[in-house]
Parts: C-alpha cells; sequence; structure tokens
C-alpha cells in the first residue's frame, strides 16, 4: 500500500547514458588530452599538468583558516577511531578433523577518490574515503576533484587529503575523472575500485565503468533523509533536519513521518521561515518539491514505512528512539534523540557519511574499512584431513559429473592409505 510514497522521483537517463558513454570511449582513446579537452569544455579552465603540485599544497595550507584545520582534525580523529574498531580479525578453524580453513582481510592496493567540487566543495568527503583507506592499508590513493576556473582545487580540499593520507591529487571532474581513474591516462593511474558521491553523469559513469573495468563503492541516486517524529520532537529542529538535506541539490528528497499533526502543521511553518534565511534556497526550494510529510497512526506504522522506504539518513526523535532502533531494517545510517542531527554524522561524529541512496539501503551497506579490502579464504588439508573429508568430496564430484574433480581427490587418497 506504500509503493506509490516509496518511490522515488525518476528521471529520463536514456540520452544522459549515451553522452556518458562517447566521454568515457574518449578517455579511454585519448587519455590525458581527452581529460584536458573535457576540463576546458566542462570545468571552463585551460590545464597544462593534471596533477596537483606540492607548491599548491604547501599554498593551500597557508591559505586554510586555523578553526578550519582544527575542525578537520577533529573530525579525522573521530573519522578514524570509529573506523578503526572495524578491523578484521580472521580465525582459523578446524572444520574437519585434519581441515583448516581461515580468511585473511586483505586491502585493495590502489583505490580512487571522486570528490566533487561544484556547487558546494566537499572536503568532509575526502576525510571520510581517505581515512578508512588508509587504516585498511591500499598502497595507493588517488584523488580526483575539478578545479575552479582559475585552476585551483579548494584549499580545503587539499588540506583534508594530507590530513588523511591521500598518496596523488588529480585536477580532473565529472565523467572525465571516473574514466580516466577506470581506465588510467599518462598521468592519472588506473585503479581497482571507484568511490564517492556526484550528479547523475558521474553516478552514470561509475556504473558504466564497473561493468568490466574498476569495481564501484554502491550505485547512488540523489541524497535523502526520512525523519520519525511524535509530539514530544521539536518542530524547529525537525524542519532544520529536513532543510539541511534538501540544500544538498534540487533532486535530494526530505521525508517527515510523525503521529502528530500539530507537529506536522508546526514543521511547515518553520519550513517556510527557515527557508527564507538559507543561502541555498532557490536549491532548496526545488527538492521541497520533491519532499513528503506523512501522518501515521503509531510509531510503530512509521518505522515500518521507514523500512519499506529504506532512506539513506534515518532520524528517529520519539519518545521511544531506542525501541524504534531495534527495529531498524532498511537505513544507511541512524541517527537517535532529539540532539542527533544528520550533520554530525556528515561530519565529525566518526561514523561515515557515503551512503546508500535511491532505495539501495534495501541490500548495500554504507561506506566501511571493509569497503577497502577483499576477505580472502585459506584452506590446508593433512593426511589426516584428506580421510575425514575426502571420500564426500570424491561422491560429490561423481555425482556431478565432473571426473576431472573426483580424480584431484581420489589420487590424495590413494597416497594417504599407501603411505599411512
Amino acid at each position: 500500500m506504500w509503493t506509490e510514497i516509496v518511490k522515488r522521483p525518476q528521471m529520463d537517463t536514456a540520452s544522459l547514458s549515451s553522452t556518458v558513454s562517447g566521454i568515457l570511449s574518449d578517455i579511454r582513446s585519448r587519455g590525458d588530452a581527452a581529460v584536458l579537452d573535457y576540463e576546458a569544455k566542462f570545468d571552463h579552465v585551460e590545464l597544462s599538468d593534471l596533477r596537483v603540485s606540492e607548491a599548491e599544497m604547501k599554498e593551500a595550507e597557508r591559505i586554510i583558516s586555523d578553526n578550519l584545520r582544527q575542525s578537520l582534525e577533529i573530525a579525522h580523529a573521530n573519522i578514524q577511531r570509529f573506523h578503526e574498531s572495524q578491523r578484521f580479525n580472521g580465525e582459523k578453524i578446524e572444520t574437519a578433523p585434519g581441515v583448516t580453513c581461515w580468511q585473511k582481510s586483505i586491502a585493495i592496493e590502489r583505490v580512487g577518490l571522486y570528490i566533487p567540487g561544484g556547487s558546494a566543495p566537499l572536503f568532509s568527503t575526502v576525510l571520510m574515503l581517505a581515512t578508512p583507506a588508509r587504516i585498511a592499508g591500499c598502497s595507493e590513493i588517488i584523488l580526483c576533484t575539478p578545479p575552479n576556473r582559475q585552476g585551483k582545487v579548494h584549499p580545503a580540499i587539499l588540506v583534508a587529503a594530507r590530513i588523511a593520507g591521500v598518496s596523488q591529487i588529480y585536477k580532473a571532474g565529472g565523467v572525465q575523472a571516473i574514466g580516466a581513474m577506470a581506465y588510467g591516462t599518462e598521468s592519472i593511474p588506473k585503479v581497482y575500485k571507484i568511490f564517492g558521491p556526484g550528479n547523475q553523469y558521474v553516478m552514470a559513469a561509475k556504473q558504466q565503468v564497473s561493468l568490466h573495468d574498476a569495481a564501484i563503492d554502491m550505485p547512488a541516486g540523489p541524497s535523502e533523509v526520512c525523519v520519525i517524529a511524535d509530539a514530544t520532537s521539536r518542530a524547529d529542529f525537525v524542519a532544520a533536519d529536513l532543510l539541511s538535506q534538501c540544500e544538498h541539490g534540487p533532486d535530494s528528497q526530505s521525508v517527515l513521518i510523525t503521529t502528530s499533526e500539530e507537529l506536522l502543521n508546526n514543521v511547515m511553518k518553520e519550513l517556510d521561515s527557515q527557508l527564507e534565511v538559507l543561502p541555498r534556497k532557490e536549491i532548496a526550494s526545488k527538492s521541497l518539491a520533491n519532499s513528503l510529510l506523512i501522518l501515521v497512526s503509531d510509531t510503530d506504522e512509521a518505522i515500518r514505512l521507514s523500512n519499506a522506504y529504506a532512506p539513506e539518513h534515518l532520524i528517529i526523535c520519539t519518545a521511544d528512539y531506542e525501541e524504534l532502533s531495534e527495529k531498524v531494517v532498511n537505513a544507511g545510517s541512524v541517527f537517535l534523540g532529539h540532539y542527533s542531527c544528520e550533520s554530525a554524522g556528515d561530519y565529525a561524529s566518526g561514523t561515515n557519511h557515503t551512503l546508500p541512496t535511491h532505495g539501495y539501503a534495501l541490500a548495500y551497506s554504507g561506506v566501511n574499512l571493509d569497503s577497502y579490502c577483499r576477505k580472502v579464504t585459506f584452506q590446508y588439508l593433512s593426511a589426516e584431513g584428506i580421510a575425514s573429508i575426502g571420500p564426500a568430496v570424491e561422491e560429490m564430484a561423481s555425482q556431478e559429473e565432473l571426473a576431472g574433480h573426483k580424480n584431484a581427490m581420489t589420487l590424495r587418497i590413494k597416497q594417504v592409505r599407501e603411505n599411512p
């Protein structure tokens, strides 16, 4: 019954896909020359070199304010602390006598990070993506971000990259950046997995290259938040949370699910008043057109609707938030209580803000330490192990009519029996 409610705004991607495919093909064929051409066309900048120099890094260090640097360092410390707690320790298990199996977490050697730099320079995303990559042990962390029209990268992006341990930074935005990292160019190394948000063109490019050339963190759509509120919630807090999401972009979506009609009406008033003073009012206004305010009978219905919607961000600011938190099944990141605004997770609480959107929280996790690793399994069989599971392997291989599989085990069984 909630099919229409949980449906996201849809866009026509047919022409977009064709455009993206053409750019990617050009990047694959012409490398740096194509990247430079597209930087001139889309970012309106003539570049002679794609790589950010050490002189530019030092200049950024001088420009950035002490307050912002300290804020970046506080956020980085919390992000690092949280992600370090996710380290995997594989345990050796004897599954049968003489058969030992275990799992080892091995870092992806070379990863690519895409950091948008359009209407808002997302230097916080640098910390979110590079910090776990460094903790995981990725030997090369490549970052691409679009420069401004003077050919400069925002200084906070560069300083955040240095704090978090990025290896190399390149001036490339949009589809051309994704293609360069997926295929490799004369300047930009090919990576094995690409991370990071972006507009619909970037998302389409990531999905296209993921078919054959590089893995990606997750499919994604416009950003979104769902707030579950009741009569104890503060209308000004709720409205602020909804608008903080709306200002991301005109295709973002904010959803309020509440048991209180009075609160709903008060939130509508707050939205009007708070919207008026937002610098990004025009963007937020368009996003509000995609947004929903929903009245339900009780908080149990609210959490069931939220689970059906599977939001990227879920804020539960009800009196029974602890009880409801136990019922969360589908969400990217959850914020509990009246003081846990989404902004905390976006910047400095320690959790990662790169999350599944557009309903992908039904099946995907947000970025975490495991996103930068592969789990490789190991096994060791002794002569005792051959004796304990060998006959079962022979029988199963025989029944699947895979004689070569059976023979590989039969030879070992014979060896063990002849040389006990």
